[in-house]
């Protein structure tokens, strides 16, 4: 299990400040000034991504496999 520098809360200000329009969230004690709406939705996918490495869980969404077979008649 890797450790992580971002909690749900962070994941959670991203995504309030983004909901909001606003271009600026707090990180570890300090305010963290974004660009665009752009790089906070970049941000937003790393803290997400990072936080599913930390416990564990795959990237990506679900994966779904479908076989075709033929019986040579």
């Amino acid at each position: 299990m890797s450790q992580s520098s971002y909690t749900p809360e962070d994941l959670a200000a991203v995504r309030r400040a983004i909901s909001s329009g606003e271009l600026s969230v707090m990180h570890n004690g300090r305010r963290v000034e974004y660009r665009s709406i752009d790089d906070l939705l970049k941000a937003e996918a790393r803290i997400e991504g990072e936080l599913r490495a930390a416990v564990g869980r795959p990237r990506g969404g679900v994966r779904r496999f479908t076989f075709t077979t033929y019986r040579g008649e």
